[in-house]
């Protein structure tokens, strides 16, 4: 392995979209979030979160190869689903700057590319000038038939970077998972920390 980590934007961070699909497609295939993805759907939600010029996409590579990609933009420029949450709160969306999507191809785990992820996103969010980050998780049941033995979610990794759950501060995503056929939405609850 000869892995980097390094922030991308305007149009490296364009340029970048297609490996970002195919990896959150993978990965994001198992559990917590069981996602069914297509290209089509992954191009429509992409296009939209990366809209805004403020968007990043921190970028994992082996050699030329990207591995692994997180995503963050300011939280004004997400869409309602997003916002709302927030909005409902009575949290100032100009003062958040949101983290998408965090994904990393299994073998590449344990080198501290998800430190790095977070490292680069808050370094973003403190030069746009944001007071708060902020993510969300799919919330499963601890009996959920999919959980995979062993499985321990990452509350303890995001714990250490700082970040909470905000009590109350709760939303859904709609996306369609193997085996279901259409979309429903999922129970998502939002992290926070100051910056």
């Amino acid at each position: 392995m000869n892995l980097t980590v390094r922030t991308l934007s305007g149009t490296e961070l364009h340029a970048a979209l297609d490996d970002l699909s195919r990896l959150r497609i993978a990965v994001f295939a198992a559990f917590p979030y069981l996602y069914y993805g297509t290209q089509a759907y992954e191009r429509e939600y992409l296009a939209e979160f990366t809209a805004s010029a403020d968007a990043v996409l921190v970028a994992a590579l082996d050699e030329d190869r990207i591995v692994g990609a997180a995503t963050a933009s300011p939280l004004i420029a997400q869409e309602d689903y997003i916002r709302a949450p927030f909005e409902r709160a009575g949290i100032d969306s100009a003062s958040v700057f949101y983290f998408g999507e965090s994904v990393l191809l299994p073998e590449y785990r344990g080198h501290g590319i998800g430190h790095a992820f977070f490292d680069q996103r808050e370094a973003a969010a403190r030069s746009w000038g944001a007071k708060f980050a902020s993510f969300c998780g799919v919330v499963r049941p601890p009996d959920h038939p999919a959980r995979p033995a062993g499985y321990f979610p990452l509350d303890a990794f995001w714990r250490k970077r700082g970040y909470a759950p905000v009590e109350g501060l709760t939303g859904s995503f709609s996306w369609k998972e193997h085996g279901e056929a259409e979309e429903n939405e999922k129970p998502m609850q939002f992290w926070m920390r100051e910056l």
